[in-house]
Order: C-alpha cells, then structure tokens, then sequence
C-alpha cells in the first residue's frame, strides 16, 4: 500500500480480534492478534468461543488477553422441524446481545475491532453498533461468504439466505476498511459488492517448517499408541505393531533409534496428511473412494492370490513390491466424524489403513513436517477462498493433491477468477483432481517406487523452491499493517 509509512499505529492502542467460533480453530485470527502484539505493539482482546486450545504463542503472550463467551448450546434432534426457523431467529438475537456484552462492558475501548467473517449474523451488526458506541474504526476479514455456508443447507433460494446477503451486504460496506484471502475475492467484492479490499494472503507462520529427524522420531513415539488401533480387525498398520517388540520404545511404523543414530524405515507406508473440519463442503467420500481404488489397483497389477497364506501375504505387502503401504491420518474435528469412522471400519483394505486424531497444535506443525504427502478436500461454498490447511502444509515443504474448484460454483457469483490456482501451481507444488478415480491416478504415480519416487521428489523440491522469505509476519507488515494504520488514523482525526 502506497503512503505506508504515513500512518502510525500508537504504541499504546488497543485492538479487539472477534470470531463468533472456536479460537483454537482459527489459526488466521490467531495470527492476526500475535501480529498487532508483536508488530504493532499493541494490547490485543480476543472475544471467540472456546474449545480448542489456541497456540501456546497466543496463550502465553503477556499482551493477548482472551475473553471466550458461552457456547450456543448444539440443537436437539429431537425438535420438530417446524420451529427450526424460529431457532434461526432466536440464536442470532442471542449471540447480538452476548457479543454487544463483552464488546462494550468487558473489554476496554479498542482503537479498532477486526472482526472475522463469516459468519456475518449477527458479527457484522453487533461490531459495527459497538464501533460507534465506543469510537471504534471497524475492520472486516473476509475469509469467505457468510450467506453461500448458509445455501449448503437450506439453498439458494431460501428466503433466510437472501436475508442473509442482504445483511452482510449492507454492514459489509459500513466498514472502515477490509482484508480478504484472494484476488478473486477482491474482484467480486469490488465489482458486485461495492467494497475495495486488501488482499492478505495466509501464509505459514515460523513454527510451520519440515520436521527434522529427532522431531519426526519423537512424535511418532508420541502418537504410536493411535496408530496401533484399527477401526477394524486388523489391518496393514496393526499386523506389523503387534508382531514388533511393544517394550522397545526406539521403533515406531517409520523410525529406528539405535544409540543417537536415528534413520527412516525403507519399508516404512507412506504417510499421507488431511486435515478436516468433517462438514458437508468436504466431501471425505472422496478419498475413500481413492483409497479403495489404490488398494484395489496395486493388488491387480501385482496378481495377488486372495488365499495365499495370510502371514505370507502381510509380509509380503510389508515388503512393499513397488507400491507402498499408505496410511493417512486425518486430523480435525467436525460432526461427520463418526459417521465416516463407521464407514472406515467397513471398508476390506489390504494395504491402506486411516486413523483419526486430534493433535495439539504445537504439534500439527510437526505431523505436516514429516508426512509425505498432503490431501485437501475443501471446495468452498462460494468459491472464492482458499483453504488455509495448503498454506500450512506447503509452509512444513509438504506437497498437495487439492480438489479443484472454480468460483463460479453458485450462479450468484459472476467472478472469472479461479481462487485454487492462486495457490496450488500443477507440476510445481501439487496436483488438482476433480474424482476419486484422478486422485487414485494420483496416488499411483507418485508413490511408484516409495521411498525412492521421483515424481513425488520433483513436486517436494519444487515446495521448497518456493518457500521465500515471504511468511505471515512480512505478509501482515506489507498489507494490514497499513490499512490498520490508515483506518486507526482517519477514524481518530
């Protein structure tokens, strides 16, 4: 931004960050509240719900001060579906008051509210009436459309949707200013929405890097005890941790330890990372269904005998012959967990096995850092967004299979940019697939040969390439420092 150096935040100000949603699972907002510390010097007021564990940064900094509001109790299925409208009347109306609650009584009047969207009902209306309460600029961080989330359930045509818009339409543009995560949003917020915004892109903070040796051997002790649980009998994983010695602490499914020397398995599966919120947007069919082909694929083209011996068989698939062992680990946490936990468990995989965790979020970082390869099912409701866990894993020198997406997904929206293809470079970083069966494509030729594959290699090298000295904090000082600056600044004049 031109005229950066115009403007200056003072020292001692005070900003509010507010997420109408669990803080720990809002790694952008937390980044933002760490930037206005650190970079900005100022004393910063979270006001989110609770849940999950923000990081440890965020927790321990002396000038982060987080205020977390009651949970919205989740709705009983048992409620006839006839008063579900009232409910999206009746909660909104709630959560106004508790939001106006803690931002004009429990906190001190910041200088600037910077407010996350979505959701736009009630965040935007309870933050813009209490900036002008307390004489406050207000910042919006446009993460994505709050009214397409709102079509995945009651579609497009509902009337409560195109109340919705409407709403985040008009409290949009009351705004001091505005910051989103892609040019194509910037496009469609401009040219249909009347809004100019700057585009702060995520970017991976420090703590996202690959892992080293010790770091990648240490957290697969950790997480050794999840790994040896099967959501079935047995499976590829299970078979070869109840034939290893459980009283030897140095071995895990990847490392041996002997002495202060520490190396990587040669017959070690291939370790793939997705991580998901288990909400309608991410269709996880996807890659079981890929899983399934993988599985099914490697078995034919190396004739495998289903009555061979069962000992025999699990040695041999151990071995490797070719194609690896895949395990892929999701992480998140969402309410279609359960259900496709149950459909794992049914599956009859031979050489593919899945676990689900929850990490710490120290140690996120570290899985991303030691995988082999990352999965990203995220298509976005509007189109426009791009999922933040690629920023994280390409910041650890993971490369990505991402579903490809366009933002012309609802007719509403007549943006010609793809947001994907901001992020994602094919051939370079990582691959897009549309189907099961590309990604399946996908998995066959870049674990050809695992450990030693060189598509998988090329793509790798091709992330660390690409990792610059361009990371959130110098992204935060080149793009919202100034706006910050500028808006703090005309609303005080």
């Amino acid at each position: 931004m031109s005229g950066q150096n115009e403007f200056r935040i003072r020292p001692s100000g005070r900003a509010a960050v507010v997420v109408l949603g669990d803080i720990g699972r809002s790694p952008r907002m937390q980044y933002h509240a760490l930037s206005l510390a650190h970079q900005a010097h100022l004393e910063v007021d979270i006001i989110a719900y609770g849940g999950s564990d923000p990081h440890s940064a965020v927790k321990e900094h002396k000038s982060i001060h987080i205020h977390e509001m009651t949970h919205w109790p989740s709705n009983p299925r048992s409620l006839p579906k006839i008063l579900h409208p009232l409910l999206l009347i009746f909660k909104p109306l709630v959560q106004f008051f508790m939001l106006l609650w803690y931002l004009c009584v429990k906190i001190p009047a910041p200088d600037v509210f910077i407010v996350q969207n979505p959701p736009s009902v009630p965040t935007l209306v309870a933050v813009e009436l209490a900036s002008r309460i307390r004489g406050s600029a207000f910042i919006i961080d446009w993460h994505n459309f709050g009214y397409t989330l709102l079509a995945l359930s009651l579609g497009r045509n509902s009337r409560f949707v195109t109340l919705y818009y409407w709403i985040e339409k008009l409290f949009g543009k009351m705004a001091n200013g505005s910051l989103c995560v892609t040019k194509a949003m910037q496009h469609e917020l401009a040219q249909n929405w009347g809004i100019s915004a700057t585009v702060l892109y995520d970017q991976p903070p420090e703590f996202f890097r690959p892992a080293s040796l010790e770091e990648k051997h240490k957290l697969f002790c950790g997480i050794d005890k999840s790994l040896r649980t099967p959501y079935s009998l047995q499976d590829c994983l299970s078979n070869e941790l109840l034939m290893t010695d459980d009283d030897n602490p140095n071995v895990t499914l990847f490392t041996t330890q002997s002495g202060k020397d520490i190396s990587l398995k040669w017959n070690r599966p291939a370790l793939i990372v997705s991580s998901t919120s288990w909400t309608p947007d991410e269709d996880f069919n996807i890659l079981l269904e890929a899983a399934l082909m993988y599985d099914r694929r490697v078995s034919a083209l190396l004739n495998e005998d289903d009555l061979k011996r069962e000992d025999v068989f699990w040695q041999e698939i151990k071995g490797g012959k070719q194609y690896p062992r895949l395990l892929f680990i999701i992480t998140g946490k969402g309410p279609e967990k359960e259900k496709y936990e149950q459909k794992i468990a049914k599956l009859n995989l031979k050489r593919v096995a899945f676990r689900t965790m929850w990490l710490e979020p120290e140690d996120y970082p570290l899985l991303l850092g030691s995988a082999d390869l990352g999965v990203c099912l995220h298509t976005s409701s509007s189109g426009l967004d791009l999922p933040m866990k690629v920023v994280d894993m390409f910041g650890c020198g993971l490369p990505v299979c991402a579903v490809s997406y366009s933002c012309c997904m609802l007719t509403l929206l007549r943006c010609p940019l793809s947001s994907i293809n901001e992020l994602v470079e094919v051939d370079k970083n990582g691959l897009l697939f549309s189907s099961s069966s590309e990604l399946a494509d996908q998995f066959m030729m870049l674990f050809k040969g695992f450990p030693e594959c060189d598509e998988l290699k090329s793509l790798k090298q091709g992330v660390l390439a690409s990792r610059s000295s361009i990371n959130w904090a110098t992204e935060w000082e080149a793009n919202a420092k100034p706006l910050i600056s500028k808006v703090v600044f005309e609303n005080s004049s």
